[in-house]
C-alpha cells in the first residue's frame, strides 16, 4: 500500500479507476496531506475496512475481552479557552457554524485492532498502529446517477426522559442542523443537479458503550451527469473538507478551526470510502481513536453556534467518548 503526500494524486487515480469501473479504496485527511489509494482493496489485509457490511473485516466470531476505558480530558477552562476563539469569530461574523474539537488520552486494556474487531458501527476503518474508526456517519454515497448525503447534527443521551422531543425542539440544535443542511445543500449542488432535501431531521439512533444517544439526520440528494464514473475523484474532491466537521462558510470556518485547535487533526474528520465499480460510499472519519507510540488518544468534537453554551458543549464532547460495543 502506497500513502500518497500529493492527494492529487488520488483524485487522478480515482477518476482512472472509476472510468474502467475498477474497485479501489480511499482516504484523505482533513488536512489533505496524505491519504491512500488501494485497487482491489478486498483482497488486501493492509487495511482493514467495512463500510454498511461490505469490506475485508472478518466476521468470525470476537473473543470476549473485558474492555476497560478510562480517560483524561482536557479541563473545562482549557476547552473554554478554545471555545472563546471561536465564540468570538462567530459573533464577528467569520462563521455561522464552527466544528470545535479536542484530543482526550485514553487507557484501555484492548489494542486498535481488538477495538476494530469488536466495533458494530456503519462504517469502519482500521490502519495498524496509527488509528481505528467507527463511524456512524456517511460522507456521500454515489449509486444509480445520484449523490447523496446524511449530515448529522444533534446529539442527545436516549436514557433522557422525552429525548426525541427535547433533541428536535432545542433551538441551538435546530439552528446548526438548518446551517449545516444549507453546507452541504450547497456543495452538493457544485456537483449535482436538481439538488433537494429528501428527509429533514430524522432520528438515527446509535449504541454507545452500554447506553444509547440519539442522534439527528437529514439526506440531502442531487442527480449526477451520465458520465460522473469518469470523474469520482473530482467530485469528490470537490466536496473537501466535509461540511459536517469545518462548518459555514468553508474558507474562514478552517481558519478559525486551525486558530482554536492550534493542530493538525490528520485523518481524523477527513474522509474515507469504497468503490465497487459501480456504487461508490464514503464515510467521515469521527468517532476516532489514533495511537502516538503506545499512547491512545479519543479525538472527539461537536458544533458550535452564536446560541452555544460551553459547558454543555464540553460535556457533548466527553459523551462522545465510547466504545461501540458493550464493555
Amino acid at each position: 500500500m502506497k500513502f500518497y503526500r500529493n492527494t492529487d494524486d488520488i483524485r487522478l487515480k480515482m477518476n482512472e479507476a472509476g472510468s474502467a469501473k475498477k474497485p479501489f479504496l480511499f482516504g484523505i485527511n482533513y488536512e489533505m496531506s496524505e491519504g491512500f489509494f488501494i485497487e482491489n482493496p478486498l483482497s488486501q489485509t493492509d487495511i482493514l475496512f467495512q463500510l454498511r457490511g461490505i469490506g475485508n473485516k472478518l466476521v468470525n466470531e470476537v473473543e470476549d475481552l473485558s474492555a476497560d476505558l478510562s480517560y483524561t480530558p482536557i479541563s473545562e477552562s482549557e476547552y473554554q479557552h478554545k471555545f472563546d476563539i471561536v465564540h468570538k469569530g462567530l459573533r464577528r461574523g467569520d462563521s455561522f457554524l464552527t466544528n470545535l474539537t479536542i484530543k482526550t488520552p485514553i487507557t484501555t486494556n484492548i489494542s486498535l485492532q481488538d477495538i476494530f474487531d469488536r466495533s458494530k458501527a456503519p462504517y469502519q476503518l482500521y490502519m495498524p498502529d496509527r488509528f481505528v474508526c467507527f463511524s456512524p456517519e456517511r460522507f456521500v454515497k454515489i449509486a444509480n446517477g445520484h449523490i447523496s448525503s446524511n449530515p448529522m447534527k444533534g446529539t442527545i443521551d436516549a436514557s433522557i426522559e422525552n429525548a426525541e422531543q427535547i433533541i428536535l425542539n432545542d433551538f441551538k440544535e435546530t439552528a446548526e442542523h438548518n446551517t449545516i443542511v444549507d453546507l452541504i445543500r450547497n456543495d452538493l449542488s457544485m456537483v449535482a443537479n436538481r439538488v433537494h432535501v429528501e428527509r429533514f431531521r430524522y432520528i438515527d439512533r446509535i449504541k454507545s458503550r452500554n447506553k444509547e444517544i440519539l442522534q439527528v439526520s437529514s439526506e440531502i440528494v442531487g442527480e449526477l451527469d451520465a458520465d460522473h464514473h469518469s470523474h469520482l475523484g473530482d467530485i469528490i474532491f470537490k466536496l473537501l473538507p466535509a461540511g459536517s466537521i469545518s462548518g459555514a462558510p468553508k474558507p474562514a470556518t478552517v481558519n478559525l478551526i486551525r486558530s482554536a485547535e492550534e493542530e493538525d487533526r490528520g485523518y481524523y474528520t477527513g474522509i474515507f470510502g469504497y468503490y465497487d465499480g459501480t456504487t461508490l460510499d464514503s464515510a467521515v472519519l469521527i468517532r476516532f481513536i489514533e495511537q502516538d507510540n503506545k499512547q491512545m488518544y479519543f479525538r472527539s468534537g461537536g458544533g458550535i453556534t452564536a446560541y452555544s453554551k460551553c459547558s454543555d458543549e464540553y460535556q457533548e464532547v466527553l459523551n462522545k467518548i465510547y466504545f461501540p460495543f458493550k464493555v
